[in-house]
């Protein structure tokens, strides 16, 4: 028929990233955290933790999904890190950063948690991150 509009098949629109993304690893990384993030979820018991890396630093913040809430944020940026890690781009900055970022979580009550990884590899920093929130006493 002319003027027919070719439709999807699936039900659900999928974003696709952005067309000035140049970067392979990044786009299959984004899909990776889009295909993680459709089976956990973070509630207000067990909040979820959100890992963001780049070369030099490391973002963190904790989420509550069900009132869709930043409860709280942290980066390598911080003074205690800044202080002894300029450039924090490293496995030691990172193991740092877990003990200081579960000392915060506990002051604040936070126990248990939902690591997500955002689609990154389990290896390297943000496997130093995990262990040293383990090492810390948070429970995921």
């Amino acid at each position: 028929m002319p003027g027919n509009i070719s439709r999807r098949k699936s039900a659900r629109p999928r974003p696709l990233p952005n067309k000035d993304m140049d970067n392979k690893k990044e786009i299959l990384r984004l899909k990776r955290h889009r295909r993680i993030r459709l089976k956990m979820r973070g509630t207000g018991e067990r909040p979820r933790l959100v890992v963001k890396r780049s070369l030099n630093n490391i973002y963190t913040q904790i989420v509550d999904d069900s009132l869709n809430k930043t409860l709280f944020s942290c980066s390598t940026l911080d003074k205690e890190v800044r202080s002894k890690f300029p450039k924090a781009g490293n496995i030691k900055a990172a193991e740092l950063f877990g003990e200081v970022f579960s000392k915060k979580l506990k002051e604040k009550g936070i126990n248990k948690i939902i690591f997500d990884r955002a689609g990154y590899l389990y290896h390297g920093r943000i496997k130093a991150f995990a262990d040293a929130l383990r090492k810390g006493g948070l429970q995921f």
